[in-house]
């Protein structure tokens, strides 16, 4: 099953909620599993690397090298209309090698957020965001209000956004983000992408992950 939405009173304890811990559970469900998302780290690798090998499709090999705004580029390429639908967002612990990707200390909490790209009603785009607590301050505090807009146009359109380079990994079936990403079943690997951007020196972590039907699959 995938995560429920949240519910009115769940968006305003999200949005009241402060970290550390006593004011720590995760607010909607798919968050709130964050335990989970330790248990089998994925192999990211640089993306020339992976590319260069042979094991991605030839159909995403494009789009897990786009540098410029994916979101611009999936609206494009959908017929119809591309939109967000939040999936989960929260308090929440990063898995350990998100941890260390932010130079965050063991048992800090960041704000997480699980949405689809979606387009017409078809998901294109599974996207977790973990952005750390000193990240929402300042310039960042809007990342806790995006509701439906997409995280990417914030970025791509917000003067002095830095980024790493473009790492990639598969998401094995059974791990617990393949099954947040596509419900439906698969017992295929779905292949996705990550990169570090930073707003006035502070980081966040984006990883995309794109589902069969834009894979072809």
């Amino acid at each position: 099953m995938g995560a429920r939405r949240a519910s009115a009173a769940d968006g305003r304890a999200c949005h009241n909620a402060r970290p550390p811990v006593a004011a720590g559970r995760a607010c909607v469900g798919a968050v709130g599993r964050r335990r989970a998302f330790g248990a089998a780290a994925l192999r990211w690798r640089p993306a020339a690397a992976v590319l260069a090998g042979g094991a991605v499709p030839a159909a995403l090999r494009p789009w897990l090298a786009e540098r410029g705004s994916l979101t611009a580029r999936l609206a494009a390429a959908c017929p119809g209309r591309l939109r967000v639908a939040v999936l989960a967002e929260g308090w929440a612990l990063p898995a350990p090698e998100e941890a260390r990707r932010l130079g965050l200390r063991r048992g800090a909490r960041a704000w997480v957020r699980h949405v689809h790209l979606l387009c017409g009603r078809t998901p294109w785009l599974f996207a977790r965001t973990v952005v750390p607590a000193r990240t929402l301050r300042g310039a960042g505090a809007g990342l806790r209000r995006l509701g439906e807009r997409p995280l990417g146009e914030l970025l791509h359109r917000s003067p002095g956004v830095g980024r790493s380079g473009l790492e990639v990994a598969p998401l094995p079936a059974g791990h617990p983000l393949h099954r947040l990403a596509w419900p439906r079943g698969t017992a295929a690997a779905i292949w996705g992408r990550r990169s570090v951007y930073t707003m006035r020196g502070r980081a966040l972590l984006v990883s995309e992950f794109f589902l069969p039907p834009l894979a072809g699959g």
